[in-house]
């Protein structure tokens, strides 16, 4: 987030590396998990919400294809946003306020639930919802790449319940889905951040997705729309390695024939690799 909105004219940062030192240096190694509120309360339920619809999507769809993993993977990327935008817009505001202090002179907000409410009571709904339509053409075709990747990469692989790699092999699957998925969209990303991040020095620069990529092209060319990717790559291969082997693995245990019976009445799917 901050290499992504910082000012081109005066950057703070030259790149990731830098950022993380600067971050330590200035704020404390506590200013690296600002804003971890709003994740720590949203994304047991997005995650809830997501692999659930994705589920029932695809037995809706009643075919296990390639296509159908994709569009399963988008309802679910759509319907997340509900959740997704108000917390990433506590998150980006929690992570650029006091940039560079070390003892911040004064706190706009004193936690993410408290810069939610502050915004709904200054703009209204709107204004928690600020960035919506970016986080949503950002977040439906990147679930679809997302699931799809995982459910090619494990059948390529070959990740059965009984292979004793299967663990390994489905870090690797996950992994690789959450850098393809922030790839397929990363340039959306980057002006949902600056929509969100608008205004936060009183001043505001832009009156939409469009004008906000025309200005931001116009400025700083079109490398700006890669700002802080290589800091998303490595954040994503951990993070979805362990979200993604994490769920099919509980997925694989209740599939099992010991609590077939208990807890899925239907038939159970027979490759392990595919959720």
């Amino acid at each position: 987030v901050r290499l992504q909105v910082q000012n081109v004219e005066k950057p703070l940062y030259r790149g990731t590396f830098h950022c993380f030192q600067s971050i330590i240096k200035q704020e404390s190694a506590f200013g690296l998990y600002k804003g971890i509120g709003s994740p720590m309360m949203g994304l047991t339920f997005i995650n809830a919400l997501v692999f659930g619809v994705q589920g029932n999507t695809l037995r809706a769809l009643g075919k296990d294809t390639p296509l159908n993993q994709f569009l399963a993977g988008s309802a679910a990327g759509a319907i997340q946003c509900i959740i997704c935008c108000p917390m990433e817009l506590a998150k980006t505001r929690m992570q650029l306020q006091g940039t560079g202090e070390y003892k911040l002179k004064m706190k706009n907000y004193k936690n993410s639930l408290d810069c939610l409410i502050k915004i709904y009571r200054k703009e209204g709904l709107r204004g928690i919802n600020r960035g919506m339509v970016s986080t949503f053409i950002r977040e439906t075709p990147s679930f679809g790449f997302y699931f799809l990747t995982y459910d090619c990469m494990t059948r390529y692989l070959g990740c059965e319940a009984e292979d004793s790699y299967v663990i390994p092999k489905l870090l690797f699957s996950g992994g690789m889905s959450g850098i393809v998925s922030w790839l397929s969209t990363y340039p959306v990303d980057v002006i949902k951040s600056r929509l969100q991040a608008d205004g936060v020095g009183g001043v505001t620069q832009y009156n939409g997705i469009l004008d906000c990529v025309r200005k931001s092209y116009h400025e700083e060319g079109w490398r700006v729309f890669t700002r802080g990717l290589t800091s998303t790559l490595l954040r994503a291969f951990p993070v979805n390695a362990a979200t993604f082997a994490t769920v099919t693995v509980f997925l694989m245990y209740m599939r099992s024939e010991d609590n077939l019976r208990e807890c899925e009445p239907g038939p159970v799917i027979q490759q392990p690799s595919s959720l």
